[in-house]
């Protein structure tokens, strides 16, 4: 996967998911944290250098906080100095998705777990090789399964 890869879905839209969830802000409400919830479902960011994951390098695969699909994997994490955990590509090509973002007077790409829609970050173009890329995901939104 490549920059070029990033804009293509984000003109051209997303690869299907394998699956799809979808609940209420109610069910989801109850199955999250409040900090969970505003991060995923309503497009929160935490605070830099705050998350849990941060700084963790243990061996797994890192899951969507809300439906459990495997996003990333930790073999491909590395410290990018932003304050977030930084992967290098998603596990598969079709468990994110990608859209413009111009909020805050900036135009970036978002990332979503392209399953359930969780807010999880966002994608920069200056990562390290191969891909070049940096998915900047929030911590709340992760759970390690240190089983893979």
């Amino acid at each position: 996967m490549t920059w070029k890869d990033v804009i293509h879905y984000t003109a051209n839209g997303n690869p299907q998911p394998d699956r799809v969830v979808m609940k209420t802000d109610a069910e989801w409400r109850e199955q999250l944290t409040a900090e969970q919830f505003r991060i995923t479902r309503q497009k929160g960011t935490e605070r830099a250098f705050s998350g849990e994951s941060c700084h963790r390098y243990d061996p797994g695969i890192y899951h969507c906080i809300c439906c459990d699909t495997a996003l990333f994997d930790s073999n491909l994490k590395f410290e990018s100095g932003s304050g977030w955990p930084s992967f290098t590509e998603p596990v598969k090509d079709n468990v994110i998705k990608y859209e413009k973002d111009k909020s805050y007077g900036m135009v970036r790409v978002e990332v979503m777990c392209n399953v359930c829609e969780a807010h999880l970050g966002h994608v920069f173009p200056d990562g390290p090789q191969p891909s070049g890329l940096r998915f900047c995901i929030n911590s709340e939104s992760l759970k390690l399964d240190d089983n893979g």
